[in-house]
């Protein structure tokens, strides 16, 4: 079984004991966190939302939470001395995927 959800403005596909990585969301590791905005549920028979499937949900246990490898942000005008260097670290939370309700 397996679900499309939308969680940090992106969608994410997710099946019972995976683990992924989402926009941080609030929460201590080792808290359960429950997400409704469900798109999608597959399985031996598929539900699809307009927009969201009623009575979807889904439950995650927060794993981590973390940063990202660094990016460099860099402007640049040509001939005009400008230039501007800014480093930038997403935060994320790591999740496990319990269960699938739909």
């Amino acid at each position: 079984m397996y679900a499309v959800i939308e969680t940090g403005g992106k969608q994410v596909k997710v099946s019972e004991g995976s683990e992924i990585y989402v926009e941080k969301l609030p929460g201590d590791k080792g808290d359960t966190v429950s997400f409704d905005n469900v798109l999608m549920v597959g399985g031996e028979s598929t539900k699809i939302g307009n927009p969201y499937v009623d009575g979807a949900s889904v439950e995650a246990t927060i794993d981590k939470h973390g940063k990202q490898k660094k990016i460099i942000v860099f402007k640049y005008k040509a001939k005009k001395k400008y230039r501007r260097k800014q480093g930038h670290r997403q935060p994320y939370t790591k999740l496990t995927i319990n269960k699938i309700n739909g």
